[in-house]
């Protein structure tokens, strides 16, 4: 049995194109190829753990003797975005996907948001999360109004100047709207508070404070299963918003990878019993849905860096898992959607036998191996 388990979701960094990659409209998607296009990818930590030898991923560098056990992970859910792939992680197939709204919110959506908020509403469209301030965000900061939109997720993001709409107004408006859509068909997965402010230049910039308000896991998963048991359950980044709060000890959140890296660089120095789950979201959210492959590469191969001396860390008994929640190929031209993508996952430990255990069905064999591992069953 392990003492402590770190598990980091590299967001959003696929390993090739699922088998019903066509039926999401993904075919020939492949994050980690295209960012090894680039022809600046360095991870050799990666390689040394045997990321190469994932199956299909041989172009990374095969390593004869790797230090890590490996697979490829096929996704159950229907879906592919942020929470599915998640909760699939920590134990949960989501059989039906939840709703997006290619053509904007119905006017029953928005007028709940008109009555919590009593104020007028911009956009209404699928927009990207930095050309929307750029378009209305004069426009919001003269009228006080919020700017609604949406992406090829379920999600409903409502941006706001902090000058007319403080902080704490937009989280209490993306609150009560949470509330207002559990239990009907226009149930987002998540309602996101974008503030965004303007710089010394004039341009507006979105802030670090967003918040997501996700819907409530389903049933009891990993993280909840882990505090049951009397474990810690440590969330750093993302993750606590993913979960709604359900089943952590401890909240970490994070404004960028390298804050999510420095967290997990105070846990790995701390006594804990458990689980420390980490997300890292700028590869989704800066580099991936902005289809920038090249910062991309060089974010991946920060996190290489930044990994050696993390593992050098680790306790003997300690065990360190790296997996993903879909992919989000920044060489993939038809959208700048989420693309249904195999997985990769490496499991290192300082004293265990590498395995390859080839193609797995099904993100949850990343909680199977949790429980495994803290002995849980």
């Amino acid at each position: 049995m392990k003492k402590r388990v770190f598990l980091i979701v590299l967001d959003s960094l696929g390993a090739g194109e699922a088998p019903d990659a066509k039926a999401f409209g993904d075919v020939g998607a492949h994050t980690l190829q295209t960012l090894y296009k680039t022809g600046v990818l360095k991870i050799d930590t990666l390689r040394a753990l045997g990321i190469g030898s994932i199956d299909g991923l041989g172009f990374l560098g095969k390593n004869d003797e790797p230090c890590a056990s490996v697979a490829k992970l096929c996704e159950k859910s229907n879906g592919k975005d942020t929470i599915v792939g998640h909760w699939e992680i920590a134990g949960h197939i989501s059989e039906y996907p939840l709703p997006t709204f290619p053509c904007g919110f119905p006017e029953s959506i928005l007028n709940k948001i008109r009555k919590i908020s009593n104020r007028p509403i911009l956009c209404n469209k699928p927009y990207s999360g930095t050309k929307v301030i750029e378009d209305f965000g004069t426009e919001a900061l003269e009228s006080g109004a919020l700017i609604v939109y949406t992406s090829a997720d379920s999600v409903l993001q409502i941006a706001a100047h902090t000058d007319v709409v403080p902080l704490q107004e937009l989280y209490r408006i993306c609150s009560e709207l949470r509330v207002a859509l559990v239990g009907t068909d226009e149930c987002v997965g998540r309602i996101i508070a974008r503030p965004f402010t303007t710089d010394k230049d004039g341009r507006f910039v979105r802030e670090a404070n967003r918040k997501d308000f996700s819907l409530t896991p389903p049933k009891s998963l990993l993280p909840e299963s882990i505090k049951e048991n009397g474990f810690d359950s440590i969330a750093i980044g993302k993750i606590n918003d993913i979960f709604s709060g359900v089943g952590f000890t401890q909240t970490q959140p994070t404004h960028s990878n390298e804050e999510g890296m420095n967290f997990l660089d105070k846990y790995v120095g701390e006594e804990f019993f458990g689980l420390c789950f980490a997300n890292l979201v700028d590869f989704d959210m800066l580099w991936g849905h902005r289809r920038d492959a090249l910062a991309y590469a060089n974010g991946l191969n920060a996190f290489d860096n930044w990994l050696g001396g993390f593992i050098e860390k680790m306790c003997d008994d300690d065990v360190l898992i790296i997996t993903a929640d879909h992919g989000c190929d920044p060489g993939f031209d038809k959208s700048t959607d989420h693309t249904r993508e195999y997985v990769p996952y490496i499991e290192y430990s300082k004293n265990a036998n590498p395995k390859n255990y080839g193609i797995v069905d099904g993100f949850g064999f990343v909680s199977s191996r949790v429980f495994d591992l803290l002995g849980i069953k």
